[in-house]
């Protein structure tokens, strides 16, 4: 044993699902392990995507030696660019290391970013890098992505393993099954520390292969006289490839809707991970000038992402497929937790026009990527680590995972149940957590990266329920006196009747106010527009009991 420490600080994807990124530090060294993001809540409003809070990192530009990421779903790969793009500021950055197919995934995320100077090395299962004071070997796992990788970081304490996403799928679509013979070598020779995905640790037993999906597809398919539209996440390769296939068998035509969908599609089949018979492909133009019962639609939106393809469909939105009656929706996925609801939303709007909706309910057409509560316990007896962090979920299911773990003999003085930015410290005396370092959120708004304060959020919320006041009052330089008419504006208030009786109302408020700062010796511009601000909140708030934002502005003349 070394006399070093160990550091594993998670930075996102404990007590949430989503933006997986980990920090593992050991004698001056840093690997990152994953960078991914996640989508927005209802209540960020003008929120676009959610990454981790990675200022740790900022001043450790020049310690990150690798950057590792597990597989290309956006939950860990997602953030990259952003992350880059921000880091760079700072240092030169590290090369990034992965699969083939993660490679091409972030090639195009940086491509678009300009981000051309990042250095992307693919990484064969079994090979070693060396990158500062660890060797980083990465291990093949099925999940629902292919080159989805588990990574394993040795240095002088030990090996930590980062199982990534994964589950042990016995008869995968690419043949390709876990590299259980390799787990089971590096358990072996002994595993220091388990960071393992806890996402279906509440679901007993083993994960259906993702091979039965393809039949119940075609079924599915064949019942369907019009139309049909299946939705998956762009990023399920073989899903897709298995929709392509269901298509292919019934003599469908197949349309790619989404832009996402179309370039994964796009890098799938140029690494020879998708293959697409000749001549089944169309354009989403060209579906109108098929019958309906020779098209299928592949498109985005499983999770009832707000600009998604599918959600536009649903809302008559979108500029090329537009949904009728007799059209039968497919969707090939669950909802992550926390999408329910806008996934909900979707179905019902899709049900309202009058289409077929067929889901994961009513007919075994998913398969989840992420192994049940039998393959979490045959991940730990594989590699029988000394201690275990269970990652990637939320706070129930890594409580869950840590019981598995209890269950098949791990000291339950050895399972540590995290948070993010709550670092794991090993050295030769044992493992305990250190001090909280900072994590949280950042937030990308359109093209820009930052941390939206509450009051931001607040403010969009309040004008998203009640709208906005505006009252432009113009008033003498000399005497504060007003001298035109005040202008009142508003917009997104509801309910209001009466709209010009209202306006007169505020403007003889306007005056009032006015007048009472006068007598007050209030003449300063900025302190007028408190004053009045307080007042007419007041009034407006009697009139109509709500709180619309209100926006004075004192114009001297």
């Amino acid at each position: 044993m070394s006399s070093g420490k160990l550091r594993v600080l998670p930075l996102g994807g404990l007590g949430e699902i989503g933006k997986n990124m980990m920090v593992v530090e050991y004698d001056g060294s840093i690997v990152v392990i994953d960078v991914g993001l996640r989508f927005p809540t209802a209540e960020m409003l003008g929120i676009d995507l959610v990454l981790p809070d990675f200022s740790y990192l900022r001043d450790r530009v020049e310690d990150i030696e690798a950057v590792v990421i597990t597989h290309g779903h956006e939950d860990h790969l997602g953030a990259l660019p952003w992350v880059l793009r921000d880091l760079r500021q700072y240092g030169e950055l590290p090369p990034v290391y992965a699969s083939k197919l993660t490679i091409a995934m972030a090639r195009s995320k940086l491509d678009e970013h300009k981000l051309k100077e990042v250095e992307l090395v693919e990484v064969l299962p079994g090979e070693e890098i060396a990158a500062g004071a660890f060797d980083i070997e990465m291990i093949h796992m099925t999940h629902s992505i292919p080159g989805s990788r588990a990574v394993a970081l040795t240095c002088d304490l030990g090996t930590v393993l980062v199982t990534g996403d994964y589950k042990f799928d016995q008869t995968p679509v690419d043949g390709e099954p876990a590299d259980v013979q390799r787990l089971a070598e590096l358990g072996r020779d002994g595993v220091l520390l388990l960071c393992g995905d806890s996402t279906n640790a509440d679901r007993p037993g083993f994960s259906l292969s993702e091979r039965v999906v393809g039949p119940h597809l075609e079924e599915v398919f064949a019942r369907a006289e019009g139309r049909i539209i299946v939705t998956s996440f762009a990023s399920n390769i073989h899903r897709v490839q298995q929709a392509i296939d269901a298509a292919s068998a019934l003599g469908r035509k197949v349309a790619l809707v989404g832009r996402s969908m179309r370039k994964n599609v796009g890098i799938g089949r140029s690494l020879g991970h998708i293959e697409v018979p000749d001549g089944i492909l169309i354009q989403p133009q060209e579906v109108e000038d098929w019958p309906d019962h020779r098209i299928v639609v592949i498109s985005t939106g499983s999770q009832g992402e707000p600009l998604s393809a599918l959600r536009r469909m649903a809302h008559n939105d979108h500029r090329q497929i537009k949904l009728r009656a007799g059209d039968t929706v497919v969707f090939s996925a669950t909802p992550i937790p926390g999408n329910e609801r806008a996934v909900n939303e979707t179905i019902d709007r899709l049900y309202h026009i009058g289409c077929d909706v067929v889901t994961t309910a009513d007919a075994p057409i998913h398969a989840s990527g992420h192994g049940y509560a039998e393959e979490i316990k045959l991940m730990l007896n594989l590699v029988r680590p000394r201690y275990v962090m269970p990652i990637h979920g939320d706070h129930k299911r890594i409580h869950l995972h840590g019981q598995l773990a209890e269950a098949v003999g791990i000291d339950p003085d050895h399972i540590f149940r995290g948070n993010n930015g709550l670092p794991l410290e090993i050295d030769e005396r044992g493992a305990a957590f250190g001090e909280p370092e900072q994590s949280g959120m950042i937030f990308v708004d359109g093209v820009d990266i930052g941390e939206p304060s509450d009051v931001a959020l607040r403010d969009r919320r309040m004008l998203s329920a009640d709208g906005i006041f505006i009252v432009v009052a113009t008033i003498s330089e000399s005497d504060g006196v007003p001298v035109a008419d005040t202008e009142v504006i508003f917009r997104g208030v509801p309910f209001i009747e009466q709209a010009e009786e209202l306006r007169q109302d505020i403007r003889d408020e306007v005056e009032r106010s006015l007048s009472r700062a006068h007598s007050d010796g209030i003449h300063e511009v900025d302190l007028l527009q408190e004053e009045l601000h307080d007042d007419l909140a007041a009034f407006v708030y009697d009139r109509l009991r709500r709180r619309p934002m209100v926006l004075p502005v004192v114009v001297e003349v």
